[in-house]
């Protein structure tokens, strides 16, 4: 009966970022579980190759190449899905930059196009794609919404505070979705990973940057891609049919516990 909770058979998800990654896992997990997926991404060969991979665990599947900025091509995602599939079940916008906008600047050198871009890509993204999926699944009386929201939100980010300030404001979002929607039996929550690797390491100097950062955490590690994936399904299904308006994070104990470089060299003060 428990692990019934579980099954998303016969569920449709749509997943934003799902080419590669973190997306990309979640994808597999979800269709594992039992759910058909329209996967969504900019870059269209790797996000063909994940609907490959997810008919072959003999789901269902179909592939958009869609950019987030833009919320007349959210909206048209989800009218995709609705002639695709009939309806709507699941709402999982992952898409997201990091560190491609703004890195290492200081503030006075993030541009105003830094700036524009993160939020559009990391936070403007979610709201477009709630926007369109709440309308049907209102119309059918349920749904799940699920965003992405990152440890970072979580703490001082100078070397990445525009990525910082945009998935603390996903965080927030969550929250009020989550109030707006609930009579509607729509469920909203948020998973927020801490430090991942995205693919396996490609070099023996990758492996070793990893395991560095890894000391840091109570873990003693970096998650893996994959153990984001369980998370998405319990989200997703009827066992946590009594969760909304939640942020939880994946993240080794670096929250609670952990130390995590700063980013900066303390400063003592001497008289």
């Amino acid at each position: 009966m428990v692990m019934e909770r579980f099954d998303l058979t016969g569920k449709v998800v749509v997943v934003t970022g799902a080419a590669r990654g973190l997306g990309k896992q979640m994808t597999l997990a979800l269709a594992k579980a039992g759910a058909d997926i329209l996967v969504a991404d900019l870059l269209t060969a790797q996000n063909e190759q994940t609907a490959d991979e997810v008919r072959a665990l003999s789901r269902r599947a179909a592939a958009v190449t869609v950019d987030v900025r833009d919320s007349h091509q959210c909206d048209d995602l989800i009218e995709r899905c609705l002639k695709e599939f009939g309806h709507i079940d699941v709402m999982l916008s992952n898409a997201g930059i990091g560190e491609g906008r703004g890195l290492n600047k200081p503030l006075w050198e993030v541009s105003d196009d830094d700036w524009a871009d993160t939020i559009a890509i990391n936070l403007s993204s979610a709201f477009y794609c709630a926007r369109a999926a709440s309308r049907p699944m209102i119309d059918q009386g349920r749904g799940v919404i699920i965003n992405l929201g990152s440890g970072t939100a979580l703490r001082g980010a100078p070397l990445i505070f525009p990525y910082a300030a945009a998935k603390a404001a996903v965080i927030s979002l969550t929250k009020s979705l989550a109030m707006l929607l609930a009579r509607h039996n729509i469920r909203v929550n948020c998973i927020i990973p801490g430090e991942f690797a995205r693919r396996p390491s490609e070099s023996e100097e990758e492996q070793r940057f990893w395991a560095d950062r890894g000391r840091f955490f109570p873990a003693q590690r970096v998650g893996e891609p994959w153990e984001l994936g369980p998370l998405a399904v319990f989200l997703a299904s009827d066992a946590s049919s009594y969760m909304t308006g939640q942020g939880i994070p994946v993240d080794g104990g670096f929250l609670s516990g952990g130390y995590a470089p700063a980013s900066f060299a303390p400063v003592v003060l001497t008289r």
